[in-house]
């Protein structure tokens, strides 16, 4: 009758109530009669297949609950029909509803333990997905049934390596209290395994010790639970290795989960893996995800405490030289981070040497590169302390190289602080000690290419981190960082790459009490610096980059000036070379290099002007007097600043009564100018006028006559006639 009434066609009942009705009615012939219903075995099966696919959710529920009380009642016989219901409870395991799928898995579940096994391989997949459901009930039935099995499945043994992952994947349930029904069940089926094999594991349980370095906060698996992943490692690993490069995010996520699990379990059984495992790692840390690189960095972490840095040292540095993802360096720096201090000593060198290496540390400028570059130092130095002692010099290098790629001020800070962690655990105040430690090397290392150097060129930066962040440490190696940018600043090398030493050079004039002149022995190099550097670049070629190295010269020269490392004596020695040179760069068009000129002008005069003759007096005042017409008032005013040193040195001058032309051409255009819309202007000219006075106060007198004759009487002559006055009276 009940097959008659929910099996179509012919009869089907239209009632949803009364089909559910008629279904519970089942359920109670098969809780009542029990093994008697093994007759009508086919029939049941029949209807289940029809009511478990019911439009009406309950029937689907009772019709669950059917199966399970089915499977239980006759377990003898319901391995004949208990296929049949697998592809229905299937179709339902996606319902919406999620108290459907709740029944459908634990009915799935009854139907495969009670019948037959082979079914498994249908419902894995399925069960799967239900791992990444929404709803933390459906994920605990899940895991219940998976336990289940694993424990109780006839066939089990034949279904670990596709049953475990299932069960291992609930560890990192976000529900607390999925992942400890999960833990549960795994110590028991460990347990149960260990008891089974009992003959197998004897010397293991007797003899094995437990690991001296093991990650901290992680509980160590029983030895059943080890050895069953580690058995079926070969038959999990090549598909979640897949499932780590899926399409799906979340798929990416649970594998990577499940891996670091797995290695956690699998300990040294992890070596014969490697190259696999590795492959893999290299591309989830290069996931979209944060939680696959996450988990795939605690994976990697895991191979360096349980596998042998001689067999993943030497694969890991073999992929550098075969791909340039970050990734590689990513995962080595994990491996460090997860070794044992006293197993990575031995294999200290060697991975210092390779980092070192050109073809690593300048692989590629991304900050992302160089952030795991430095992760890779940043690990080192945690794990092997003071046995970096060992490779201090390659770190360097490798810091150094990052410092010099163009970035965020953050990782410059982070590269800082690793230099004093490095310096720190070397028992080294700070980093300038690391520098004084190193910069012959360091210097060597950089200069091996000088010649050859481009803009393009890395040892450019280098050089230039090495110079400026070293502190006073560059005084103390003067003799090979002249030399190099001897070599380098020629006019006959790279524009751009003479503009970015001269830059660097003129940071260190600045401060070249606490740089370049710390131990008081640049004054030894002054001659080469100006003779064989400055002067060359000071002379003109046409183009804006020539343009910009004269102004960097120019600016290095009044540095020297300036914080006084040019002495007088050293000017008198290079006046006759640099002052030609430098009286051309008063007509730049660069503003500043304009007025450094000026100010470098006026310091020369101030030294040497007195020994000057009839025909530098005359380029100087001739150069100098166009500046006043400068768009610049700065540059103007430095101009008349110059002019009043210029009459003082005339004053004192040989040749002064052989000047008499120039400086009443002098008097007429400094005249001129004191009608200058610009007040400060007018002041400055005013003061020359009276500096300047003293050679002839009786031609000024004329001059400016002849001025306030054709224009109304200015302030500023009536001013200078009254100070010319007072001059005589005076004498």
């Amino acid at each position: 009758v009940l097959a008659q009434r929910l099996c179509p066609p012919p009869g089907a009942e239209p009632s949803e109530e009364l089909r559910l009705g008629l279904v519970q009615l089942l359920h109670l012939l098969l809780q009542r009669c029990g093994a008697s219903t093994a007759p009508f075995l086919g029939d049941i099966a029949r209807v289940l297949q029809a009511t478990l696919l019911d439009h009406y959710a309950e029937v689907r529920r009772e019709s669950c609950r059917c199966a399970v009380a089915c499977a239980r009642a006759m377990p003898e016989h319901f391995h004949m029909q208990s296929e049949s219901l697998i592809k229905p409870l299937m179709q339902t395991i996606s319902h919406q509803h999620y108290r459907v799928r709740v029944d459908v898995i634990e009915a799935t579940g009854a139907v495969i333990q009670f019948g037959n096994g082979k079914s498994v391989d249908d419902v894995l997949s399925h069960l799967a997905q239900r791992l990444f459901d929404e709803i933390p009930k459906v994920r605990h039935a899940v895991t219940t049934v998976i336990g289940e099995w694993l424990l109780h499945l006839r066939d089990r043994y034949s279904y670990f390596h596709k049953l475990i992952p299932l069960l291992l994947g609930s560890f990192t349930d976000e529900i607390p209290d999925n992942t400890k029904l999960a833990w549960t069940y795994w110590e028991k089926i460990g347990l149960q395994w260990e008891k089974e094999n009992e003959e197998d594991l004897k010397d293991k349980m007797d003899f094995s010790v437990p690991p001296s370095h093991y990650p901290k906060g992680v509980t160590r698996p029983g030895l059943g639970c080890r050895e069953l992943v580690s058995r079926n490692l070969s038959k999990i690993l090549p598909g979640l290795c897949h499932d780590m490069t899926d399409w799906v995010g979340s798929t990416r996520i649970k594998a990577s989960q499940l891996l670091f699990t797995l290695l956690l379990h699998a300990e040294d059984h992890i070596t014969q893996h490697m190259e696999l495992l590795l492959r893999t790692l290299y591309q989830a840390c290069l996931d979209e995800e944060s939680e696959v690189v996450k988990n795939s960095v605690k994976a990697a972490e895991l191979i360096g405490t349980f596998v042998s840095p001689k067999v993943s040292l030497r694969l890991l540095t073999e992929a550098f030289g075969q791909t340039s993802k970050p990734s590689c360096v990513m995962v080595l720096a994990a491996v460090i981070r997860g070794s044992p201090k006293e197993i990575l000593q031995p294999h200290v060198t060697q991975v210092g040497n390779t980092l070192a290496q050109a073809g690593v540390c300048q692989r590629s400028e991304e900050v992302f590169y160089m952030e795991q570059l430095l992760g890779c130092v940043q690990a080192l130095v945690e794990v092997c302390q003071e046995d970096c002692k060992e490779i201090s010099l390659q770190l360097m290098k490798v810091l150094v190289t990052i410092m010099a790629i163009p970035s965020s001020q953050d990782l410059k800070e982070k590269v800082e602080k690793t230099m004093s962690s490095l310096a720190e655990v070397q028992q080294l105040d700070s980093f300038h000690c690391l520098y004084k430690q190193h910069i012959i090397q360091l210097m060597e290392w950089v200069s091996v290419s000088c010649d050859g150097w481009t803009c393009y060129s890395p040892e450019v930066l280098q050089l230039e981190v090495i110079a400026t962040h070293s502190g006073p440490v560059i005084g103390e190696a003067l003799h090979d960082f002249i030399p190099i940018l001897k070599t380098c600043l020629q006019p006959n090398k790279d524009p751009q790459m003479r503009l970015k030493l001269f830059t660097v050079l003129s940071q260190l004039f600045q401060k070249a009490s606490e740089s370049i002149n710390s131990q008081g022995l640049f004054p030894s190099y002054l001659e080469i610096v100006i003779k064989d550097i400055l002067a060359p670049n000071l002379q003109w070629h046409a183009g804006r980059t020539a343009a910009a190295i004269r102004a960097t010269a120019v600016l290095c020269l009044w540095a020297l000036i300036h914080c006084e490392m040019l002495s007088p004596k050293e000017i008198l020695k290079v006046k006759d070379e640099l002052m030609p040179q430098i009286i051309a760069s008063m007509d730049e068009d660069s503003k500043i290099t304009r007025l450094m000129a000026c100010r470098i002008v006026d310091a020369f005069l101030k030294v040497c002007g007195r020994q000057f003759d009839e025909d530098k007096f005359k380029n100087t005042y001739t150069e100098v007097l166009k500046r006043l017409d400068d768009a610049s008032g700065d540059v103007r005013l430095a101009a008349a600043h110059t002019l009043a040193n210029w009459f003082k040195c005339l004053k004192d001058s040989d040749v002064k009564s052989s000047m008499e032309g120039h400086i009443e051409f002098l008097y007429q255009e400094l005249l001129i100018h004191l009608d200058d819309p610009d007040e400060n202007l007018q002041n400055a000219v005013l003061e020359v006028l009276k500096e300047g006075s003293v050679l002839n106060p009786d031609l000024l007198v004329r001059e400016i006559e002849g001025v306030v004759h054709k224009h109304q009487t200015p302030v500023y002559c009536n001013q200078l006639l009254h100070h010319i006055q007072s001059a005589k009276e005076s004498a």
